[in-house]
């Protein structure tokens, strides 16, 4: 075998192992991408509420990295309907824009914990997992 053909072969099998790595779920990709376009200028790339815009916001923006109670699951069902502002309806002092807009498109099916699914914007369920991956503690 000559060399051009050993640098082909090997090229072409280097070529369909990267094809084959793992990597990270689309959704959590997806959830991130939401996040650092939507959420990071408040609540920084990391969620602790240190984003570049915080210091100029009458009220801090919440530390996202502790929205589970410790010993507790996520609470998803809350996040979701916080961010979607159908928890923040009556809060007249609230910073937080409403995503109820925003985060539209395609849907899931969502157990929201009373026996029945919710059909649920697929973007808010992303960035409700994304979250969940972000809690310390």
């Amino acid at each position: 075998m000559n060399w051009n053909i050993k640098a082909a072969a090997l090229s072409a099998a280097m070529a369909l192992g990267a094809c084959a790595m793992p990597g990270p779920e689309p959704e959590l990709l997806t959830g991130r991408a939401i996040f650092l376009q939507n959420c990071a200028s408040c609540h920084g790339a990391d969620g602790r509420g240190d984003g570049p815009m915080a210091a100029g916001l009458p009220r801090p923006p919440a530390d996202l990295t502790r929205l589970r109670a410790e010993g507790e699951p996520f609470p998803t069902v809350h996040v979701m309907s916080y961010i979607d502002g159908y928890f923040r309806q009556d809060d007249p002092g609230q910073v937080m824009p409403e995503f109820s807009g925003v985060f539209t498109g395609p849907t899931l099916h969502v157990d929201t914990g009373d026996g029945l699914l919710t059909p649920t914007p697929q973007p808010l369920v992303a960035l409700s997992e994304y979250l969940a991956t972000l809690q310390e503690g």
